[in-house]
């Protein structure tokens, strides 16, 4: 067979072993799902409070564990503070807007009786008895659907307890447990594994921040835009735009159209299409602009990747591959170029922990210096420096 026959064929069957074993890792993680998404927003969400907690310690002498539930009942309580503010707001306003979605229902019953449709009683009626016989014929899977639903629920509350949980150990271990699996590894890939994490973990803690920054952003777009518009809650509505970010598409698409909601009930059409143009510019900003420039430069990331990562993401995972496709591919990109480059060699918290012999090991002892690794061949060498190693061999 030709050459590049032959090695096109090598790196075939090697390429297909590799894809079959990504396979089955992506088929185990499918199984687990519930706790490897768990983990990694626990991960996300240590990321965060994790410097918090780093700076009470050392700075205000706080206890590691004081300074861990302290962080965690402020994050708690700060997050719990938003949802009841805008949740009040939200629940006052629509109580004010309850006789202008009246008044909007009777205008579209007018309109559907007096306008073109020219709708009658009996033919409001037929679509009523359709819609029951629909509902009788489907009452099985309804039913299914709905029992589909409770267990979705369910699921959800224990990834949250896991969540939690884990946010805890990981604060309060964190390093512990980063040490216990790279200690798995032989003692010569140690140092450098250790310094790849770590610059990975810090990656992570800068994606986090610029995720904050993108999502108040967001929120300021869109709750001006309302303010300005006239639309009431306008304050609630940026609360919720803001906490909506974090969660990619499906976040972005119930605040949107909440807002556009709003605009509707309170002020008409027209309002309601230009607040539906505002929060797409700002969809379309972010999407575009803010997470390809801001988030790729945070992470050392082109822009045309990111834009890449946040959609094969999607494709493959949901929407849970569009929110974690950015820090992995941050992490990944970070422990992959300090490993390549062999930074850890001149690495100083490498060489602080490890040592300076272990942090500036060299290649392994067959790929060594050559005068290094070969023993003296002759009992008379001129060099001084040698005689100790030739007197000891003789004794030998």
């Amino acid at each position: 067979m030709p050459y590049p026959v032959r090695l096109a064929a090598s790196w075939a069957w090697r390429f297909l072993i590799i894809v079959a074993a990504l396979g089955v890792i992506f088929w185990l993680i499918s199984k687990v799902s519930l706790l490897v998404i768990s983990v990694l927003i626990a991960t996300l969400i240590t990321s965060l409070l994790a410097p918090l907690v780093k700076t009470l310690h050392s700075k205000f002498a706080v206890p590691k564990g004081l300074a861990v539930g302290i962080t965690l009942i402020g994050f708690l309580a700060l997050v719990s503070a938003g949802l009841s503010l805008a949740g009040q707001r939200l629940g006052v306003g629509f109580a004010d807007l309850w006789n202008q979605a009246l008044i909007g229902i009777q205008q579209v019953q007018d309109w559907l009786f007096n306008g073109p449709l020219k709708l009658t009683n009996d033919d409001v009626q037929k679509v009523l008895d359709d819609t029951l016989t629909g509902l009788r014929g489907n009452a099985t899977n309804i039913l299914s659907e709905a029992i589909s639903w409770g267990s979705a629920v369910g699921q959800i509350l224990t990834g949250v307890l896991l969540t939690f949980f884990t946010v805890i150990f990981l604060l309060l271990d964190g390093r512990r447990i980063g040490l216990f699996l790279i200690n798995l590894l032989p003692r010569r890939a140690r140092p450098a594994m250790d310094g790849a994490l770590t610059r990975g973990w810090t990656s992570l803690v800068r994606y986090v921040r610029v995720q904050m920054l993108v999502a108040l952003i967001d929120a300021a777009g869109i709750g001006l835009g309302a303010f300005f518009l006239g639309v009431p809650l306008a304050m609630p509505l940026g609360v919720l735009v803001f906490l909506g970010s974090f969660i990619p598409i499906v976040g972005a698409l119930l605040t949107g159209a909440l807002a556009v909601l709003l605009a509707l009930v309170s002020n008409g059409w027209i309002n309601a299409l230009i607040m539906l143009a505002i929060v797409l510019a700002v969809q379309q900003a972010e999407s575009h602009i803010l997470q390809p420039l801001i988030m790729g430069k945070a992470v050392s990331l082109h822009p045309l990747a990111v834009v890449l990562a946040v959609a094969g993401g999607t494709m493959i995972a949901g929407i849970p591959g569009a929110l974690f496709a950015v820090p992995m591919l941050a992490v990944l990109n970070t422990v992959v170029k300090y490993i390549a480059g062999r930074t850890w060699e001149k690495d100083p918290y490498v060489a602080e922990i490890y040592g300076e012999e272990l942090a500036s090991a060299g290649p392994p002892p067959e790929a060594a210096d050559p005068e290094e690794s070969s023993p003296p061949t002759t009992k008379t060498s001129p060099q001084p420096e040698t005689r100790q190693p030739e007197k000891s061999v003789n004794e030998e």
